[in-house]
């Protein structure tokens, strides 16, 4: 798309200026922001942050939830030519001393006080941290550092500079070129620090564009802005496709509201990573194991009929009379009021990417008329990659190359793809890009998969974690390790797994429960517990989970090139995986490496043919405070199957 991210805003204010383009939820009331409304905030915003020095080129950090003023932060940047570059709101404050000196940041944009204390917390790391400009004052009455100031008073200051430069915002937006910067993006950092990813206005619009021309999407679309800004997914599709788009981005009032808010807007489009649809599908049986003996009968009843038709009905294909008039019966007294409960009946596109989805889980909500599918693509691609047409959705693979994409595989089974939505760089880091970028164009995924028979793309794992297993009775099979941490996941009472197996002999597993489906669990059968680390520890817990590991062995056991990575051996562990204890990301991505160095006495527990370990583990609290968490855990063994061997 041949245009700028401002400039298409400006275009909606001029053709529509009173229809709505953003949403905020504001104690409990939803207040509504026109596109003309967006458009003088976004021009006294960027003419206030000219006064104060903002230079094109230059980088402003934006950190908060999803809010009005902060993508109009991000607007009134990229209006001046400027880079904004969005960090996830819950990444304590040491984690923002890398991407802020990296980029040579001297402004920053917040969302409140927490934001601010942890950017002032960074002035003696961060000398040339100049400017600090806040969205809600909440608590800050009484701050009175030098260069803090609240949005109102950038926006006082844009309006009386617009006045005496009448000409400015508009001049400096025509200046803009498709191909300039538009945005920054820093990589969770799975090892290493993270890469500063460099996107222009070309390469996110153009992608943006061709998933909405993929799902036919348009103004009269509604989207639920509640993950972060930080991750390229949730920016793509509340940011580049609002403004593709034009549709009505609804931001909630917080974390804690967002279930209700959700069912309040009824988004037409939407997207989440697997973990949510799990924690949905999750409360939802709950709440059903809690109901009357006759609500059970009649929710188990309907479900055995859409797991077994409603697919087939999605996509569109013949269907018995009788089976389609019992669907239609139960659509009216469970499918519909769940997909409402659930706040989803006005869902006409749903998309989940991140990590694998359970197929169970897949064919749940597909079942009673949601029309789920998966997409594939990273934050260097600019998201869109693969997309699953209408009614050639399947559970195991994540799509097709849409439109401008071409995908290739290596001899090694990994993934290249070139694309017009391809990263322009590594900030400052030429060698990671040359790493990544070949000489001819193509961008090397680091995931190993391949395209099936119809062309749909199916991924197995990153490419650099497929290892092989050593000695033993599996010497030299191949070893998945989050192909099998996803089997194990695709179970409701398990949440995070970590598997180890590369060289060795056997593959062994570290797993967390969910505390909330296994609490539940543990209540129903009036089992005791004082927390997570009791529970965790619960012989019957541990039982329930050595049944999940087996299942997953089993279907292990049925694939002939992974049946060797069954698991032999595993433990609960005592404390959930945690982003601020640096063994997840903050997209939840297992840090596998650094689990297995911080954790090595339950490694060696493992492999040493040990019944239990002690361990006792430093952990940071919500409220910043240190502490330690400690157990004996005790290491089960799991059944093993005989692989199955296909007939020649």
């Amino acid at each position: 798309m041949q245009t700028t991210f401002p400039r298409l805003m400006l275009d909606h204010a001029k053709q529509r200026p009173q229809a709505a383009a953003l949403r905020e939820k504001v104690y409990g009331i939803w207040q509504t922001t026109t596109w003309a409304d967006l458009a003088q905030m976004v021009r006294h915003m960027a003419c206030g942050l000219a006064e104060a020095g903002l230079q094109r080129g230059e980088h402003l950090v934006v950190v908060g939830e999803n809010r009005p003023r902060l993508y109009a932060a991000m607007l009134a940047a990229q209006s001046l030519g400027a880079v904004p570059v969005p960090l996830y709101q819950d990444a304590v404050a040491t984690e923002y001393q890398f991407p802020i000196n990296n980029a040579e940041v001297r402004f920053v944009v917040v969302e409140d006080q927490e934001q601010v204390d942890k950017m002032l917390e960074l002035r003696e790391t961060c000398p040339q941290l100049a400017r600090i400009w806040y969205d809600d004052g909440r608590g800050l009455r009484n701050y009175s550092e030098p260069g803090l100031a609240s949005l109102d008073a950038l926006l006082e200051a844009g309006r009386a500079f617009d006045a005496a430069h009448a000409g400015f915002f508009d001049a400096e937006v025509a200046k803009a070129d498709p191909q300039d910067v538009a945005a920054m993006f820093f990589t969770s950092g799975t090892t290493g620090n993270p890469k500063g990813v460099v996107h222009t206005h070309f390469t996110l619009l153009d992608r943006a564009s061709a998933g909405a021309r993929f799902d036919k999407l348009g103004p009269a679309d509604e989207v639920l802005a509640y993950l972060p800004p930080a991750w390229i997914g949730q920016n793509i599709f509340s940011y580049a496709q609002w403004l593709a788009c034009g549709y009505v981005v609804n931001c909630p009032e917080s974390a804690a509201t967002v279930m209700i808010d959700l069912k309040e807007i009824g988004p037409t489009y939407y997207f989440a990573p697997p973990r949510v649809f799990e924690g949905l599908l999750t409360s939802v049986m709950i709440r059903m194991e809690d109901a009357g003996a006759l609500k059970r009968w009649m929710f188990h009843r309907a479900m055995d009929l859409a797991r077994r038709v409603g697919p087939a009905i999605m996509d569109g294909q013949p269907v018995g009379a009788l089976d389609k008039a019992k669907y239609a019966l139960g659509n009216l007294f469970v499918y519909g009021p769940l997909r409402n409960t659930l706040g989803l009946s006005r869902v006409r596109v749903a998309y989940t990417a991140g990590e694998a989805i359970g197929p169970d889980l897949f064919t749940f909500y597909r079942a009673i008329g949601i029309n789920l599918k998966q997409l594939y693509g990273s934050t260097e691609t600019a998201v869109f990659v693969c997309l699953q047409p209408d009614h050639e959705v399947k559970a195991d693979t994540v799509g097709v190359p849409i439109e401008g994409v071409e995908i290739r595989v290596t001899d090694s089974g990994e993934i290249l793809v070139k694309s017009p939505g391809l990263l322009k760089a590594y900030y400052k880091n030429p060698e990671a890009t040359a790493e990544v970028l070949t000489a001819d164009g193509w961008y090397r995924t680091g995931d190993a998969g391949f395209l099936d028979a119809g062309g749909h793309l199916k991924i197995i794992d990153r490419a650099k974690d497929v290892g092989r297993l050593m000695g033993g009775p599996s010497d030299g099979a191949m070893f998945a390790p989050k192909y099998v941490e996803n089997k194990l996941k695709f179970f409701p009472f398990i949440k995070e797994a970590v598997a180890f197996g590369d060289k060795r002999e056997k593959v062994c597993a570290f797993v967390n429960i969910d505390f909330e489906a296994v609490g539940n669990w543990a209540e129903r059968r009036n089992l005791p517990y004082a927390g997570y680390t009791d529970l965790a520890g619960k012989p019957e817990v541990l039982a329930l989970v050595k049944d999940c590991v087996e299942k997953v062995n089993a279907d292990l056991a049925a694939d002939e090139k992974l049946a060797g990575s069954q698991i032999s051996r595993f433990l609960v562990l005592h404390k959930e995986l945690d982003a601020d204890d640096g063994e997840l990301t903050r997209t939840r991505k297992v840090r596998r490496g650094y689990i297995g160095d911080k954790y090595q006495v339950l490694v060696d527990a493992l492999y040493g043919g040990k019944s239990e370990q002690f361990i006792e583990t430093a952990v940071k609290f919500e409220d910043g405070r240190s502490g330690s968490v400690s157990a004996t855990l005790k290491i089960v063994d799991a059944k093993l199957f005989p692989a199955l061997r296909r007939a020649a």
